[in-house]
């Protein structure tokens, strides 16, 4: 039996996911992210599901403890984003990486 991959995360940080070609359910909201944790482990060729966090965190319990306790799907919580410095550190971070992409600086406005 093939097994499959899925991601739950917030609009933002699932564009990433998808672009990577990983199946994406974004969800908006907290009780989206419920309804769609609870949907994914009742599917039986799910192997692994990755999920932000924050959404985590979020979950139930009771919900929780019963995911962890199944052999599969592997739940692997995902870091939300964050970024300790200030706006700054941030963009730098951004320009620098397209720096290396593109092979040369660029300017945001």
């Amino acid at each position: 039996m093939s097994m499959r991959v899925r991601v739950i995360a917030s609009p933002g940080f699932a564009t990433g996911f998808r672009l990577a070609g990983f199946a994406v359910d974004e969800v908006s909201n907290l009780g989206e992210a419920f309804d769609r944790f609870v949907v994914a482990l009742a599917q039986a060729d799910l192997g692994i599901l990755l999920i932000e966090q924050r959404l985590l965190d979020t979950l139930p319990a009771a919900v929780r403890r019963d995911a962890e306790r199944r052999p599969v799907p592997v739940i692997v919580p995902i870091p939300s984003p964050a970024w300790a410095g200030q706006k700054a550190d941030a963009e730098n971070f951004i320009l620098e990486l397209l720096r290396r992409t593109i092979g040369y600086r660029v300017r945001l406005q």
